[in-house]
């Protein structure tokens, strides 16, 4: 045998195993996110991406079990039908295996009342609701705050501040109406003593003017942004012309501020004074997978990455590694797989999820806190840290 033979028998050999590997059925991964109004399409698009870049990243170290991990994307638009008929569509036409990018607390918890019975594990990416995991439903899974620790970050907040008299306008949503309770509760149970004005509002209205006259007549000492998405960035502007902002700080329930958008929506010195509840800074600390992470992101997309990003990325990893601690995709392996094991996601702090009591059922949670803007085209990096849960 001639050298060049030689070296093209090494070649095929080492070449036929991955080829024949990727030859085989794809696994499906699939993701239910808004991307389309009214839906929070902002974080959507975020999701979209994190998890994109799981998939590459995933498939260029060859696959899940030796196959390539392929995405299917589905357009829930906030909607708890659309994401229903998107779940069904996923495990019964495509075959996924996983189901993951949820920002609606809504959709994730109806969506789980159809998984419970079709098998295929979900994981809430961005869904704070009690219910997404209260229920103790076995294929129920998340990577977020629940709702008593979100109330706690700005009621301790207010007590630091010295506050008497908070505001809260909320969507009358799962997610809204869990935020308003556990605040209320709260503040009664460890007798911080504000007097909470309670305003609900539907997540469809286009004009939040006449609850923040409401508001504006109560004189409180903060105000609690309770809506997802465009009802968020409308109450921010609205406030702002009322002359609420920025004399009266006002917090959002998740940190919609720190994408790239916030500044082109609201100019000039509208965002002053907004604060924010946060998951992730560019000052916390990763864990290797998550510097990697990134760092890719901002090669691919020339802006940094948000919580909703990373948190889709290390879902997409996190069932991988699960399917390999498994050796297979079969979803009650998958499932006692992610109760039993410890993963490694973009934070510095390992992801578990133990059949734990309440909410924390199947829940990890990140770290909390309230990020401040104090100036114009201020940066998520830059933002001034006003509280951290615990502190």
């Amino acid at each position: 045998m001639n050298r060049r033979v030689l070296f093209a028998a090494i070649a095929a050999a080492l070449t036929v195993p991955a080829a024949a590997a990727f030859a085989q059925e794809p696994i499906v991964f699939g993701v239910i996110t808004p991307l389309s109004p009214p839906g929070e399409t902002s974080l959507g698009q975020q999701v979209k991406r994190g998890s994109e870049i799981a998939v590459e990243y995933l498939n260029e170290k060859g696959g899940v079990l030796g196959r390539k991990v392929v995405l299917s994307i589905q357009d829930s638009a906030g909607k708890n039908e659309a994401g229903v008929a998107a779940y069904r569509r996923l495990v019964s036409n495509e075959k996924a295996v996983a189901v993951f990018g949820f920002i609606h607390s809504g959709v994730n918890i109806a969506v789980n009342e159809v998984a419970k019975e079709m098998g295929v594990p979900t994981m809430g990416t961005q869904t704070g609701a009690g219910d997404v995991t209260a229920k103790h439903y076995d294929i129920a899974f998340r990577t977020h705050a629940i709702d008593p620790p979100r109330a706690a970050t700005w009621l301790g907040w207010a007590k630091k501040m010295g506050f008497k008299r908070m505001a809260i306008l909320a969507e009358t949503t799962d997610y809204g109406i869990g935020l308003v309770k556990a605040t209320e509760a709260q503040n009664k149970s460890q007798n911080i003593g504000l007097e909470i004005q309670t305003i609900m509002f539907d997540r469809t209205t286009t004009d939040l003017l006449p609850q923040l006259l409401q508001v504006k007549a109560f004189k409180p000492d903060c105000i609690i942004n309770i809506g997802v998405g465009q009802p968020m960035d409308l109450m921010i502007s609205q406030a702002t012309t009322l002359g609420l902002l920025p004399t009266i700080p006002m917090v959002t329930s998740y940190d919609a501020p720190a994408r790239p958008q916030h500044w082109q929506l609201h100019k000039d010195q509208e965002g002053i004074g907004v604060h924010f509840i946060a998951f992730y800074t560019p000052k916390s600390k990763l864990s290797d997978l998550g510097e990697w992470f990134v760092k890719k992101y901002q090669e691919k997309h020339n802006e940094p990455p948000i919580y909703s990003a990373l948190n889709a990325f290390a879902n997409a990893i996190v069932f991988a590694q699960a399917i390999e601690a498994a050796k297979t995709t079969e979803p009650k392996a998958v499932i006692k797989a992610l109760e039993t094991g410890s993963f490694k996601g973009w934070s510095s702090v390992p992801m578990t999820f133990p059949q734990a009591d309440g909410a924390l059922w199947h829940n990890w949670s990140p770290p909390l806190m309230i990020l401040k803007f104090t100036k114009v085209n201020q940066s998520q990096a830059d933002a001034e840290v006003a509280y951290t849960l615990g502190e």
